[in-house]
């Protein structure tokens, strides 16, 4: 992964230039930056990608948003990589509670979110 980060900061930087801060590419852009951090175990570097990302998504897209949710669960996944679980487990039960409301009980994003707060709960215990 650490090989696909620089064409991911490139990719950003691009992004941003063409289509500026608030398009939703260049928000996915910053997304899958954060993810490549995150895998390459630098939370450090992921975990304020993934902050701006999502308060960029709630303030673009709104709340409910599919990529709003995508990115809530990413920072609670990126929260708990990096052993913050007080942060992780509530921004997880936050964001199971709206994946069910807006996408429905079976939906994949909602399963996904789902599996990880069990992860985290278990991880906690």
């Amino acid at each position: 992964m650490g090989r696909a980060i620089p064409l991911y900061e490139h990719s950003l930087t691009d992004h941003l230039r063409v289509l500026g801060e608030d398009h939703p590419q260049t928000l996915t852009s910053r997304n899958n930056l954060a993810g490549a951090y995150k895998a390459a175990g630098d939370p450090n570097r992921a975990i304020p990608l993934h902050e701006q990302t999502l308060a960029d998504r709630v303030r673009i897209l709104g709340e409910d948003h599919p990529d709003t949710l995508a990115s809530r669960n990413n920072l609670a996944h990126a929260y708990q990589g990096a052993g913050d679980l007080n942060r992780a487990i509530p921004l997880y039960e936050q964001t199971l509670t709206a994946c069910v409301r807006v996408l429905g009980e079976d939906h994949p994003v909602t399963r996904t979110v789902r599996d990880n707060l069990r992860q985290a709960r278990s991880d906690s215990a």
